[in-house]
């Protein structure tokens, strides 16, 4: 089984797993990195500054990115 690594970045914060998570497949990879971004955005977004960005990503086995989700607070004035 493929095997992925989760990190987030959030400012100049990064951190990665140091424990891949082995996924069957890549739909099976992106469906568990939604449900736990989807569990996660309520916090992101009431501790989100205003023009910043915060996103995860899963990583492959040589922990380059396979898939990114964003999350951007952006001033328009």
């Amino acid at each position: 089984m493929p095997r992925y690594f989760f990190r987030i970045r959030n400012g100049g914060y990064s951190g990665c797993a140091d424990q891949a998570t082995q996924f069957a497949d890549r739909d099976s990879a992106w469906k568990e990195m939604t449900r736990v971004c989807a569990d996660m955005a309520a916090g992101i977004a009431r501790k989100l500054q205003e023009n910043s960005e915060w996103h995860m990503e899963l990583l492959d086995e040589a922990k380059e990115p396979v898939f990114r989700i964003r999350i951007v607070a952006e001033s328009l004035d």
